[in-house]
């Protein structure tokens, strides 16, 4: 999206220049323009160059007018890119102030065109852009517009930028993924499954390219090997509940933890026992490194003195490097500790 970043930048003309807190000026008389602190060149009067989003611009007054083919008859005005810059899209104002205190202003203005259109393309460094025909010198002469043979103009630029740095008044508010919602129904409703996995009897539903996209394992069975169709498969290595709990995860990216860790918090027992650690080997046997990672994370919350050199057996089979590196350490802390602990696997 763009935006326009504005900055006003008064010249007091024929010519006074506004720049930040201080003024200078650069008077006309007629029939003459008498020296003054404004830039006398090829017939104009430029004020200094001042900065808008990143580029230098000035200002030039052309008391005679810039069209010879006018013969003086109309002063000019235009604002030119004066530093290095290629197709610089910006908008102008310029307003004659009416010196008298009416408030009668003679404004140009293009900030009310919308950006798509308005902008002016600035191509090169001196490129111009305003009014040959600004207002006719002779009406000029006897205006309000006119103090002490000196005009006032101010000028704004609007340089059109890419990024608007300026809090959001409004957002939308984007939900949490629904994606292992919506595969998970596809796992429960069995929806064009096209292979059965048989374990110790029990039947389990799945779909080959689900189970495929999550581990290179299943995808070496079902697509890189010899073309042979396959509908069901026997498991004989993982009880029903691991393999349940597996499947879960492989298609909604999370577990149950109030069936998979938390109903073995209780239970003493063997740590190589516990859902957590057959869900480790199976991690490991079908390539799932998150769900290496999950178990993992729960087993190293019981790593005791009486329990660490069972997990640590555990991490070394199935390839648990950071529960292996977290029971080494355990051990090294607390090499003299014998004392047995509550709540722990033995």
């Amino acid at each position: 999206m763009s935006s326009l970043e504005r900055r006003p930048n008064h010249i007091a003309d024929k010519l006074a220049i506004s720049d930040g807190d201080r003024e200078r000026l650069a008077q006309v008389r007629h029939p003459g323009i008498l020296p003054g602190e404004g830039h006398r060149e090829s017939g104009s009067i430029a004020s200094d160059t001042f900065t808008v989003g990143g580029y230098q611009w000035a200002v030039y007054f052309y008391p005679d007018g810039k069209n010879p083919e006018d013969n003086t008859t109309y002063v000019s005005v235009f604002i030119a890119l004066a530093s290095e810059g290629t197709d610089v899209r910006a908008l102008f104002e310029l307003t004659l102030v009416d010196q008298s205190g009416k408030g009668k202003h003679k404004v140009h203005s293009h900030f009310d065109r919308s950006l798509e259109s308005g902008p002016y393309t600035l191509k090169y460094r001196g490129s111009m852009w305003g009014y040959k025909r600004f207002f006719r010198r002779a009406a000029l002469e006897t205006s309000d517009y006119l103090k002490d043979d000196c005009l006032k103009i101010n000028c704004t630029v609007g340089v059109v930028v890419s990024v608007v740095d300026c809090p959001r008044l409004h957002s939308i508010q984007i939900p949490e993924s629904d994606m292992g919602l919506h595969f998970g129904m596809l796992l429960d409703k069995q929806e064009g499954s096209d292979i059965i996995f048989d374990v110790a009897g029990e039947k389990f539903h799945a779909h080959k390219l689900v189970l495929a996209a999550r581990s290179p394992i299943f995808k070496s069975t079902f697509f890189d090997g010899p073309v042979e169709i396959l509908n069901e498969i026997v498991i004989s290595d993982l009880e029903p509940k691991v393999f349940k709990a597996m499947l879960q995860f492989i298609y909604k990216d999370s577990l149950d933890e109030n069936d998979v860790f938390f109903g073995s918090e209780s239970i003493r027992t063997s740590v190589s026992d516990t859902l957590p650690a057959k869900l480790l080997a199976a991690a490991d046997k079908y390539a799932l490194g998150r769900l290496r990672l999950l178990c993992e994370s729960y087993l190293c919350k019981y790593i005791s003195v009486n329990s660490v050199a069972s997990i640590l057996a555990l991490a070394d089979r199935f390839h648990a490097m950071e529960l292996k590196a977290a029971c080494l350490r355990f051990a090294a802390e607390n090499l003299a500790v014998g004392a047995p602990e509550d709540n722990c696997w033995l």
